[in-house]
């Protein structure tokens, strides 16, 4: 007699169909195995693991059947993930299940394999050759639900019915499963090196809220983008707001879950302290009128790298605009465009700090990290030029003049200029473009949506940069061959919404 059914999968919805083939089955007990259970507001895994085993224990109260839940975390591909899976079980539940007692109900011929491997008999469930008509597969109903097809009410069980409606998960898996810009693992590039990204975020944290502590209204303040939340921990600490709510929203899961340990290992002295994985652009995330201070920091290019560009940015804004309490602030820092980024420039650039191909390389998306980084490194800053044209989700034109000097818009150049040495994340910076607007083009918009601009919105040059990483190896003339002044590369925002609107 089959004792056990072993039911692995991700059981973000549950289906009458799954209801009445388990019944069939005849087990003492079903054994669900919910795999990515530490993933949640994802395409891929768009309900958290807690909604998605209260499901499961209302399926099994209705249906009649006796189960055991068990998460199963995330971890990279393997062959060995039917070994892992049965070893999770053991650890958390005492169960050891073997082939003599125990059936595998699995739909997805790659993962049946790795349990048949084992001496397993597999229960092919939606799968079953048997079956008059093929059911749909609960990720089908879940498009469906997420498609706005409400057909999806009627193949999908009571419990989920319950459990959706009574958390508006229904709610949460459309704006997660049609977000315009997350990916399917949540984030807004699968090519990001995030250790190396939180390094460089944190090491330059507390310039950051230097410069912008001023600016900040006390109340609810709100880090959109907070990555890891290295500039919360500065806010924590700072006396006049430990009675300020403070609450990051990051929508990296990454980011996110780095954030969650962090308050959970003590990082914060303030108890309001609080994140979101969350996209902003998905949906409104506060109430309107509810937030003093929000803070962008490194976000905005982001937005209108992978969004729609000055659409999204503009989505974006209103949803600030709306949040903001009157008399509110939006403060907002990221890298920006030359006033006059579509000037024709020429550019002279080094030749003699690395190798000069005859042409770049098209292939870099089957390299490892290691080998792009490797082989982006090694080309002179003249080489690097054409490999960052090939790679760049932007086009531009541009023209040699001789071995080491290019005619160039002067935007085209300063994206490339303050992105060349970005080679740890080089696929993911190529798709972000740096000067898509200039500060005047960035003011008309913040003023369109309704904000007013306080007179410490500046533009900005990085000296840093161009001393340190321009400089040495560019020289910048106009057509004539008169020398240029670096122009602009950041900007800070302090627009805030007037007190009578």
């Amino acid at each position: 007699m089959t004792r056990f059914v072993l039911f692995p999968g991700r059981h973000h919805l549950l289906t009458q169909f799954q209801a009445d083939y388990l019944s069939g089955l005849g087990a003492e007990t079903i054994v669900w195995a919910v795999t990515s259970a530490n993933h949640e507001n994802t395409k891929r895994n768009p309900v958290p693991y807690h909604r998605r085993e209260a499901a499961i224990e209302r399926f099994s109260l209705l249906s009649g059947l006796r189960s055991v839940v068990v998460p199963i975390f995330d971890a990279a591909p393997t062959d060995a993930f039917a070994d892992v899976t049965l070893k999770s079980i053991a650890v958390a539940t005492g169960l050891e299940l073997t082939p003599a007692d125990t059936v595998v109900a699995c739909s997805t011929p790659e993962v049946a394999k790795l349990y048949e491997r084992l001496g397993f008999d597999i229960a092919p469930v939606e799968a079953d050759p048997q079956l008059r008509t093929a059911p749909e597969r609960p990720w089908d109903v879940l498009l469906r639900l997420a498609a706005g097809d409400e057909s999806w009410r009627k193949l999908a069980h009571p419990a989920t019915l319950d459990v959706y409606e009574r958390y508006r998960l229904a709610d949460t898996v459309r704006t997660v499963v049609n977000d315009p810009l997350v990916g399917a693992e949540g984030g807004l590039t699968a090519t990001r090196d995030y250790r190396t990204y939180v390094e460089a975020f944190a090491d330059a944290a507390e310039r950051k809220w230097t410069a912008v502590r001023q600016h900040v209204r006390p109340g609810r303040i709100v880090d959109i983008g907070c990555g890891a939340g290295s500039l919360l921990e500065l806010a924590d600490r700072e006396p006049g707001l430990h009675e300020s709510d403070l609450i990051g929203v990051e929508v990296a899961r990454h980011l996110y879950s780095e954030c969650v340990h962090k308050k959970a290992q003590g990082v914060f002295r303030n108890a309001n302290v609080y994140f979101y994985q969350r996209n902003v652009l998905g949906g409104a995330i506060f109430a309107d009128r509810s937030v003093d201070t929000t803070l962008t920091f490194a976000l905005t290019h982001e937005i209108w790298s992978y969004g729609r560009q000055r659409e999204s940015l503009l989505q974006f804004a209103r949803r600030i605009f709306e949040h903001t309490a009157p008399g509110g602030v939006w403060i907002n820092s990221d890298v920006c465009g030359p006033d006059d980024r579509r000037r024709p420039v020429t550019l002279r650039l080094t030749t003699a700090d690395g190798e000069n191909p005859a042409q770049p390389r098209r292939d870099l998306t089957g390299l490892s990290s290691e080998q792009i980084k490797a082989y982006v490194q090694s080309l002179s800053t003249r080489a690097r030029l054409d490999q960052f044209a090939a790679d760049f989700a932007f086009p531009f034109d541009y023209e040699a003049l001789d071995e080491d000097t290019v005619r160039i818009e002067l935007g085209a150049a300063m994206d490339y200029l303050t992105r060349k040495d970005y080679v740890d994340n080089w696929l993911s910076e190529t798709q972000e473009q740096f000067c898509g607007l200039s500060f005047a083009e960035w003011s008309a918009l913040l003023t369109e949506v309704g904000f007013e601009l306080d007179p410490a919105s500046t533009p900005i040059r990085n000296d840093w940069i161009i001393d340190n990483r321009i400089a040495p190896v560019a020289a910048l003339t106009d057509l004539d061959g008169h020398p240029l002044d670096w122009p602009t590369t950041h900007l800070l925002a302090v627009a805030r919404r007037p007190r009578n609107s």
